[in-house]
């Protein structure tokens, strides 16, 4: 009996499941859900073993998510969740529960917030306001902020995304900024993680797959202050690595790509299509 003759595990079913689910494609959760589920054959056993995949997926790719009586999204990050499908918005300073499946919030109530650093983090909120929608056209952000030991920890998730299942692509922008400082300011250093993920599956299955690490050094000297800095700072780098992507990827376009199918035909001369349809014709002509 060889190895692919014996019965897999649930655990192991359920390993292979989460695995799939945490590696879909921005935009593509449900068409992944739904072959899985197929493979699986066990809806029990997914929802109720694999749900924590559910829930990491989500939070690794800063799902948006509408809030029942406000005009703007807030995203579901690790940062603003409270534990057993709870989360927080720290701008209408709600919790609400959300289900990682249907991707909705419900039951929506006040929660206490973090007073010593509110200041600084509405401050940058603010300033984030006129940066997202100006640079991402299906931008949105959150800004989380926490204290303790005498410090203030800031923590700014921003995430655009474009689905163009039409036209078999989907793309997702994600960027990740912290930065940790004393109360009374002084200087610290600006951490950012930026993520680009775009899957192309016309005739195929490509991806690109993206990051970059920034670490910038920051004076901290107010709450108006910091917030224009951090913003500057990551309209920069952001700007930069986008720039940095393009140029790559027409480099790549005129290099690797055409690297990778022949130009001409192994007679090295081109096609005549049109020469080609008429023999093809006369040859069926021939048949009657």
């Amino acid at each position: 009996m060889t190895d692919y003759d014996e019965p897999i595990s649930e655990a192991e079913q359920v390993r292979i499941a989460s695995d799939f689910i945490l590696r879909a494609p921005p935009g593509e959760f449900n068409e992944v859900f739904n072959d899985v589920r197929i493979l699986l054959s066990n809806d029990k056993l997914l929802k109720e073993e694999a749900s924590s995949a559910f829930a990491q997926y989500n939070k690794d790719q800063y799902v948006p998510c509408k809030i029942p009586g406000s005009d703007k999204q807030v995203l579901i990050t690790q940062y603003n969740d409270l534990g057993d499908g709870t989360f927080f918005d720290p701008r209408t300073k709600q919790k609400f529960s959300y289900d990682h499946l249907r991707k909705e919030a419900s039951n929506c109530e006040p929660v206490n917030i973090d007073n010593a650093s509110e200041g600084w983090r509405s401050a940058l909120d603010s300033a984030l306001s006129q940066y997202v929608p100006d640079h991402y056209k299906q931008g949105c952000y959150a800004v989380f902020g926490s204290s303790s030991g005498g410090n203030i920890t800031l923590n700014v998730c921003i995430e655009s995304h474009q689905f163009s299942p039409q036209n078999f692509w989907n793309g997702r922008w994600r960027s990740t900024w912290t930065v940790t400082f004393p109360k009374s300011g002084g200087t610290a250093e600006l951490k950012g993680l930026l993520k680009i993920q775009v899957h192309y599956y016309e005739d195929g299955n490509v991806q690109l797959v993206s990051s970059k690490d920034i670490k910038e050094p920051l004076v901290i000297k107010s709450e108006t202050q910091a917030a224009t800095e951090i913003c500057k700072i990551v309209a920069d780098a952001e700007s930069d690595y986008q720039s940095a992507i393009n140029e790559n990827y027409q480099s790549m376009a005129e290099t690797t790509f055409k690297a990778l199918r022949r130009q001409l035909p192994i007679t090295r001369t081109k096609i005549d299509w049109n020469k080609l349809i008429s023999y093809k014709i006369g040859s069926e002509l021939q048949k009657i």
